[in-house]
């Protein structure tokens, strides 16, 4: 296969983990191949591990979204893209980024992050007691695995206590998959409204969390800062609840895995991240002709590369259409890989190593009550929307 008339994004029925069918055969075939846009753009698809890896670390493909061209379906009637916003780190280059990544990395080291197990243990505890008190029935998505990452997040921002309800209720409105782009923006706009705010008050009467930190501590103005803040939002908590919800469905698909997640939830974690990939795709423009795969890729063409298939790759994990929680999944992109790789990896994995067995633990006899509703395939963080479950009472 030379040229591919769009980008294939449809899972087959049945396999919801698995990223299309498609995909697999063209990485066997090429894993760099020719690729037409929405807006008419030829550009590339990279689907094998090493062409993906070589994308990601390379800082001759930039990020900026003004440069790209997008493969997603309705990409065409959007017009050219603005830039990022302040704050948005994934949207721009080094040395922009470096400024960015380079005042706030500190705050995220395996250290820091691990010191909040703790409190990752009692929130995690809290949520699963209320769920007992409520069942024998739950909406997973809603009664946990959104609610643990976004506690963790308004604490780690310093959103106050009687203000959490009301901020949920507003990143909801972002989050909301169902909405429409008037409504996300409106959601949006609403959030960056009451995260300025927040700094305001930080900044006269600082507390101990991350935006006090930024607030009197960094070259950050306001407008970067409450950008920073929204960032952190989508970052931290859409990927971490929907890789909690939908890693939950496909060990309730594979009960025969649990044992090893309750045995060592660290490398259960990594084959979770590699074997689901929520974060299936991205997009890289090329600053100057590179070389890659054997292939030149012409300055200003975009390469869009599929992490889904490149964690897939039988060449760098072997038989990997299997979920196999005793695997060394350790390379894996399922945080990305160079300058852009995931800032708050480190707390993600403290969640999903408290909160998965910690599930499993309280609830032996979990199991699927319904049909589980699923993001649409074209969306940029792929997950659950509803995961109905049931549990015998003790």
């Amino acid at each position: 296969m030379s040229h591919l008339d769009k980008l294939p994004l449809a899972r087959a029925t049945g396999c919801p983990f698995d990223p299309p069918a498609e995909l697999g055969a063209i990485r066997e075939q090429n894993p760099l191949v020719r690729m037409t846009y929405p807006d008419g753009h030829r550009g590339w698809l990279a689907t094998g591990y090493a062409e993906t890896r070589a994308v990601l670390a390379d800082q001759r493909f930039s990020s900026r979204y003004e440069l790209a061209h997008f493969p997603m379906p309705g990409a065409e009637d959007m017009g050219e893209f603005p830039p990022a916003p302040p704050g948005d780190m994934t949207g721009i280059d080094a040395p922009e980024h470096t400024r960015y990544r380079k005042q706030l990395v500190g705050k995220f080291t395996v250290r820091r992050m691990q010191q909040l197990t703790d409190r990752v243990e009692q929130v995690t505890a809290e949520h699963l007691a209320a769920m007992a008190q409520r069942g024998p029935e739950a909406d997973l998505v809603r009664d946990f695995a959104y609610p643990v990452p976004a506690v963790m997040i308004c604490e780690l921002l310093g959103v106050p206590y009687e203000d959490r309800e009301t901020f949920q209720r507003l990143v909801e409105g972002v989050l909301n998959s169902n909405g429409t782009p008037e409504d996300v923006y409106t959601a949006y706009g609403a959030v960056m409204e009451y995260i300025g705010t927040l700094i305001e008050a930080k900044r006269s009467a600082p507390t101990d969390d991350l935006l006090s930190d930024l607030t009197t501590g960094s070259d950050f103005n306001a407008e970067e800062l409450a950008g920073i803040g929204a960032f952190l939002l989508g970052a931290g908590l859409d990927t971490t609840a929907n890789q909690l919800a939908l890693g939950t469905f496909a060990l309730l698909r594979n009960p025969d895995q649990v044992a090893g997640l309750l045995a060592d939830p660290d490398r259960a974690v990594e084959e979770l991240m590699r074997y689901l990939t929520i974060t299936p795709i991205g997009v890289r423009a090329a600053l100057e002709d590179v070389e890659l795969g054997g292939q030149l890729i012409k300055a200003g063409e975009s390469v869009t590369f599929s992490m889904a298939a490149a964690n897939r790759d039988p060449e760098r994990f072997p038989d990997p259409d299997r979920l196999d929680l005793s695997r060394d999944a350790v390379g894996h992109l399922g945080f990305g890989h160079g300058i852009h790789q995931c800032l708050g990896q480190q707390l993600a994995r403290v969640e999903m190593r408290v909160a998965f067995p910690a599930l499993f633990r309280k609830f032996p006899t979990l199991r699927l009550a319904g049909e589980v509703e699923l993001r649409p395939d074209h969306q940029n963080i792929y997950g659950v929307r509803r995961l109905p479950v049931s549990w015998d009472r003790d």
